[in-house]
């Protein structure tokens, strides 16, 4: 949106989080919880964001990216003194400035865009997003004139009896026309408890110049929840998660118990997937149709072709197929490619390997650095030995091959296309097309085993 950049105010260190992972990098909802307040950003239409950092910056910016502008507070002195260090980076076509807190995960790119649009119709030179609390408890309070207009704002520590007893607070979220809010801080002096500088104080010398100020109400606080301790943390988390529930199910998902299906915000998946209970989906998987996924699932990271089910296994940073039948108990490590149409069973585990269309590995196996063709058999208690100790070697598997029972493939080797291997065999030399490979000491049976026993003693 022309004309209108954001400061996100992301330096605090979270006293109450106990962490030393910067506080706006805890995760909700399977993303840092600012990264939530920048798509509700993006959302509304405001993508220039300055992000004013302190503790942990060089953190923040490495998970964020070069995506946005930073600005330094070196100290933490306070709203409006973080608002001051992002001056500079602010474009100079820049007219409005909205403020967010970093750590309001909940709030909705309407109402950003509802609390912009209120702000431009009223030519305002600064609006403040309220809502009423029950429990206004750790919220600056609006005070509103006779008349019901904004008055001032009053930090709880600074606050009154009387003035506590408001139940609506400040979101911290606000709009200012640009000239009129650094005019105005830089007139804002630390005289209160905390001996900061409050940004409040701007609306405060906004009216006291004749400056229209204003404050608009959410219809739900529930959005303004802001984080600062680990229970607010998972208290938020819920929500999050219960709104991506709420979408998926409308968009056509069916969800089995919505209780215990944990799904992270940044995931996909189209309608007619069944997800069954006790199944976490995270990051920034991608889930296709007529799919039936868990119970005791976890998918991360991955992408799942249509029509494929998935049962209680484990899928890490993989691409499966269409139609595939993964589970019980699979193990999906990073880097697994399945074609469509390949069975992976009980007990089976997969490490950056390649699987054919038709493929089937369907019980206690491991796969490891492997490539398998088409229409390929893996036999139960199959091995790639892919590690000597110091390095990881290829096995390579072509179309049609049958790998019997309890093979251990020794790599670098190479089983040629419909080739067999004899069941309980140590394979460590290449296997031509269509050949047989059996590498088995020979059977020796010993007669009368039993009389030459010594006999336990009774």
């Amino acid at each position: 949106m022309p004309g209108v950049a954001a400061v996100v105010l992301a330096a605090g260190l979270g006293k109450r989080m106990k962490s030393k992972l910067p506080k706006v990098l805890h995760q909700v909802g399977g993303q840092p919880m600012v990264q939530h307040v920048l798509d509700a950003l993006n959302t509304a239409g405001i993508g220039d964001a300055v992000l004013v950092i302190g503790h942990g910056a060089d953190l923040v910016k490495e998970v964020l990216g070069p995506a946005f502008s930073y600005a330094r507070q070196e100290q933490q002195l306070g709203t409006g003194h973080a608002v001051m260090q992002a001056e500079g980076s602010i474009g100079a076509d820049c007219n409005t400035v909205m403020v967010v807190c970093g750590d309001t995960p909940l709030l909705r790119g309407e109402t950003l865009r509802m609390l912009l649009e209120r702000h431009r119709e009223s030519q305002a030179a600064a609006t403040v997003l309220s809502a009423v609390f029950p429990e206004p408890t750790g919220y600056g309070r609006i005070i509103r004139d006779q008349s019901g207009n904004l008055d001032r704002i009053v930090e709880e520590k600074d606050a009154a009896p009387d003035e506590k007893r408001i139940n609506e607070g400040n979101t911290g979220t606000y709009c200012f026309d640009r000239e009129q809010l650094f005019s105005a801080l830089s007139q804002v002096m630390p005289n209160n408890v905390q001996g900061e500088y409050y940004l409040t104080d701007v609306l405060k010398i906004l009216r006291e110049r004749g400056k229209k100020v204003q404050a608009v109400a959410l219809a739900e606080a529930e959005e303004a929840l802001g984080i600062n301790s680990r229970r607010q943390l998972a208290e938020v988390d819920g929500i999050i998660r219960e709104r991506v529930r709420e979408r998926l199910m409308e968009e056509g998902v069916s969800i089995v118990d919505p209780r215990t299906t944990y799904i992270d915000a940044g995931v996909m998946i189209e309608p007619d997937t069944v997800i069954y209970p006790f199944t976490f989906i995270e990051g920034k998987s991608v889930i296709g149709s007529d799919c039936r996924i868990g119970p005791f699932t976890r998918v991360v990271d991955s992408r799942i072709g249509k029509g494929t089910v998935v049962r209680n296994s484990v899928m890490l940073e993989s691409e499966v197929g269409e139609n595939c039948d993964i589970g019980p108990f699979s193990y999906l490590r990073p880097l697994t490619r399945l074609s469509d149409k390949v069975k992976v069973g009980d007990f089976v585990e997969i490490k950056k390997s390649t699987v054919g269309r038709g493929s089937k590995i369907p019980h206690l196996s491991y796969v490891g650095d492997a490539t398998l063709g088409e229409g390929v058999n893996i036999g139960a208690g199959t091995i790639t030995c892919n590690y000597d100790g110091v390095n990881k070697y290829p096995t390579v598997v072509e179309d049609g091959a049958f790998i019997g029972s309890n093979t251990n493939l020794v790599a670098p080797v190479t089983i040629g296309a419909n080739a067999v291997t004899g069941a309980g065999s140590t394979i460590t030399k290449d296997v031509p097309e269509g050949s047989l490979a059996v590498e088995r000491a020979p059977q020796k049976n010993i007669p009368q085993w039993k009389t030459r026993v010594k006999p336990d003693k009774q």
